[in-house]
């Protein structure tokens, strides 16, 4: 029987659903596109606030759904801390774009309810409800702009994935609950413990299933989608992808794996291991030969999600702590980036070419250094989150005595090195800046969107010098079952 208390708790994800609904209302008696975003802007916040008031109501079980615990809530405000930022630099790239912007923002706010329930999800029905909510919003984020050359391949090609790969999660599921005869994740375990070794049907239904989840979170080999539909989709919408998507299916898959302590069966384990290792090496390899940024950023992607890994195989208190603290530093540090990204791109094309951030320092140097403390932090350059975040991961990894991750982790970062200062390089030299430079949206709205970046900024150099005070956050975090 639903209670008050559970509306209560259910605060921040029925604001998304009702935001939606309004953001819908405004476009039928057709409000303008300012209007709406201004709209969605607030809504957003109302929504991010929203998780204060819920902090003193945890932890709150919605059987058999979601569990409503500091740790969800954390991921939940990441999530739409992301959707806000995205909404406030969307204003200035799709004004400028002939086709109608305005349900763009009904798709946003689909797309990070989809992500809060699956950061809330303690069942597979709620798992996989999350999923298809955030993912076909994302079929149709990414092909916005249909008369772009890259847009309807890169949603078409997104959409083909994402189907097999919610198939393959599925099918993953049936045979789990077929071996157990349930789909919530305590009592997965609880059904586990009569048998000393997985069984057979439910270790096959579980590798169905990391092969779904692969997918999402583009890890090698299921990494193929990622630099085309990165390169594709608008600029606003591949930052979205990078932090709030990935993050949501990552913390689902932490809960997962602690609810049913995946990390004692020594298969599996080596089984991440290898696709850890994998996607650190193949992803900094990839990016070596990319001449466009955002292919760049999104095969490197690969390798986070591969140092994700590391810290997360482990499976102690330290690793939740360094995930999610890894989390953090790169969605502050992928928005900064395609931020720039997005602020600089004009009517007919993205700034993804290096040749459209040559000498951009001498024409926006504002710009030129938000991009590049972005790009040092994602690189692990000590003073700025990233190299924090290594730092945690690394010591999560060698403390349970994985060194060869470590190893890893250290030298596919020096590869890493390299297309990060190119882009960096490029910046700084020459003299004059070919960036695309027509602009049709309002002056004040392109120093609103460069106000926001400039805090990412400054949070990543804050959390970089002073991560204590995350730190003393993420300690607190725990995972009810």
């Amino acid at each position: 029987m639903i209670t008050s208390i559970d509306f209560s708790v259910l605060t921040p994800l029925l604001l998304l659903a009702g935001s939606s609904v309004l953001v819908m209302m405004l476009i039928a008696i057709k409000f303008s596109h300012r209007s709406i975003q201004i709209t969605s802007l607030l809504l957003f916040v109302i929504s991010f606030s929203s998780i204060f008031y819920v902090h003193n109501l945890i932890p709150h079980y919605i059987e058999p759904l979601f569990v409503i615990d500091n740790f969800s809530l954390f991921i939940m405000g990441l999530i739409i801390f992301s959707g806000l930022v995205v909404n406030m630099i969307s204003y200035v790239y799709f004004e400028e774009k002939e086709e109608s912007p305005k349900e763009y923002y009904v798709l946003l706010f689909l797309c990070t309810l989809g992500a809060c329930v699956l950061a809330t999800s303690k069942h597979f029905i709620s798992l996989f409800l999350g999923l298809e909510i955030l993912t076909v919003g994302l079929y149709a984020l990414i092909a916005y702009l249909r008369g772009r050359q890259h847009n309807i391949e890169a949603g078409i090609k997104y959409l083909v994935l994402a189907a097999f790969s919610s198939a393959f999660l599925l099918f993953g599921i049936a045979l789990i609950y077929f071996q157990t005869g349930t789909m919530d994740f305590s009592t997965l375990a609880v059904a586990l413990k009569p048998f000393k070794s997985l069984p057979l049907l439910f270790h096959t239904g579980l590798g169905l299933m990391l092969v779904g989840i692969g997918f999402k979170l583009a890890v090698v080999p299921f990494h193929m989608w990622t630099a085309d539909v990165y390169q594709g989709a608008p600029s606003p919408v591949t930052a979205f992808i990078a932090t709030a998507s990935k993050g949501a299916v990552f913390a689902v898959l932490v809960r997962f794996f602690i609810a049913i302590d995946g990390f004692r069966y020594q298969t599996v384990m080596f089984v991440m291991i290898s696709i850890a290792i994998a996607s650190m090496i193949v992803g900094n390899l990839l990016a070596l030969q990319q001449k466009n940024v955002k292919r760049i950023l999104a095969y490197s992607s690969i390798a986070h999600l591969g140092y994700l890994l590391v810290a997360f195989i482990p499976g102690t208190a330290m690793s939740l702590q360094a995930v999610s603290f890894y989390l953090t530093a790169y969605f502050i540090t992928s928005l900064a980036a395609f931020g720039v990204i997005t602020v600089l791109s004009n009517t007919e094309k993205d700034a993804e070419s290096i040749n459209n951030f040559k000498a951009l320092f001498w024409d926006h140097p504002v710009l030129a250094c938000i991009f590049s403390t972005a790009l040092l932090s994602l690189a692990g350059i000590p003073l700025t989150a990233g190299f924090v975040g290594k730092f945690y991961m690394l010591s999560a990894g060698i403390q349970s005595g994985f060194w060869a991750l470590a190893l890893v982790l250290v030298l596919s970062s020096i590869f890493g090195l390299y297309y990060y200062l190119r882009i960096i390089t490029a910046m700084f030299s020459g003299e004059q800046s070919i960036a695309p430079q027509d602009k049709k949206a309002h002056p004040v709205f392109y120093l609103i969107s460069s106000i926001v970046l400039s805090v990412l900024t400054l949070m990543i150099v804050w959390f970089g010098i002073y991560p204590s005070g995350l730190m003393q956050l993420i300690e607190q975090l725990q995972i009810g079952h």
